[in-house]
């Protein structure tokens, strides 16, 4: 769908910008607390300054991080109990740049100048940091204000557009408590206790397999996730977003092969058969005609990524629709 002229402007007055924020909106922080067991301190550094020699120091104990350096917390002799005799002994130790490697990324938000984990940014592929500027709670809040003016026809175009893409993934009703039950109301990623939230918002089901790629949300593949997860898992395939030992625990659960959830992404090929259909085609494209620059943006992007163009089995469409993502595609 073709972008909309603005029609509203947000005039912002006396804004909040501290000094320590400006030019901070792409900037990216590894954020881990000191070594040293003693010390309390919790440091933020820019990732970009941390380099394969990096020497970073506590500026509360003087701890430093090195790199090719680690921290000692015990020793240990690992003993066979059945000979009485000690295998191996040695010092339990966490190297310094597994320690940093690991660490999460944060930034800053440009609006209410506080420092985050960059999950709580939405994507903008264009950005430096490949986040908005804004954390999510400032954007709720802005658009809680733009919305009051928001057409119905915008509210009807997003909703279209959604239900496009699950009529053709084939999805259908699910029960919902029933997912709820089986991953004990707790976020798969996280475990954070979901069971008295309320808000169908703050607990949602996540396609394990995305609806980017076509795939169904069903009562039996579907994840729960907390609000910030499924944000952040967002489009993403479940190897790009979990490590192997989730990947192995998340099949049990949602049956669907290990082998699928930790390989590469790809389109449903049920939903690529369907569209080999001239019957299914032509009801879509009948059914979403007011929206027929999402359905170009869609055939363009599985024409790109897969060869197919589902343009070619539809008896009905015009020369001109035709034409028209032809020269979106060369752009």
């Amino acid at each position: 769908m073709s972008r909309r002229s603005p029609y509203t402007k947000v005039l912002k007055e006396n804004q909040i910008r501290e000094a320590h924020i400006k030019g901070m909106g792409d900037v990216l922080f590894k954020g881990f607390q000191c070594l040293r067991s003693s010390c309390k301190n919790f440091l933020f550094v820019r990732k970009d300054e941390i380099n394969e020699e990096f020497e970073i120091e506590c500026p509360v104990c003087q701890f430093k991080f090195k790199s090719g350096e680690e921290t000692k917390f015990y020793d240990y002799k690992l003993e066979n109990t059945k000979e009485n005799k000690i295998i191996e002994e040695g010092e339990f130790a966490i190297l310094h740049d597994d320690y940093i490697n690991e660490a999460q990324e944060y930034k800053y938000c440009i609006v209410c100048n506080t420092i985050k984990p960059t999950y709580l940014f939405d994507k903008h592929s264009a950005r430096a940091s490949g986040r908005q500027g804004e954390c999510r709670l400032c954007k709720g809040v802005y658009n809680s204000i733009k919305n009051q003016s928001r057409i119905s026809d915008q509210h009807r175009e997003a909703a279209q557009k959604r239900r496009m893409y699950l009529d053709l993934s084939g999805q259908h009703k699910i029960d919902s408590k029933t997912i709820h039950e089986r991953f004990g109301y707790k976020c798969f990623k996280c475990g954070k206790d979901l069971s008295t939230v309320k808000s169908a918002i703050e607990r949602p089901l996540d396609h394990t397999l995305p609806i980017y790629y076509l795939f169904p949300l069903s009562t039996d593949n579907a994840t729960l996730l907390c609000r910030d997860h499924n944000g952040e898992k967002s489009g993403k395939w479940p190897s790009e977003y979990y490590n192997p030992t989730e990947l192995k625990k998340l099949s049990v659960i949602t049956g669907i092969d290990y082998d699928i959830l930790q390989g590469k992404a790809f389109y449903n090929p049920d939903a690529l058969d369907n569209l080999k259909n001239s019957d299914v085609v032509d009801a879509m494209l009948t059914k979403y005609s007011a929206y027929m620059d999402e359905i170009i943006k869609l055939r363009n992007r599985l024409l790109k990524e897969t060869g197919f163009d589902f343009f070619k089995h539809s008896k009905i469409i015009s020369p001109v629709h035709i034409a028209k993502a032809d020269e979106y595609l060369k752009k």
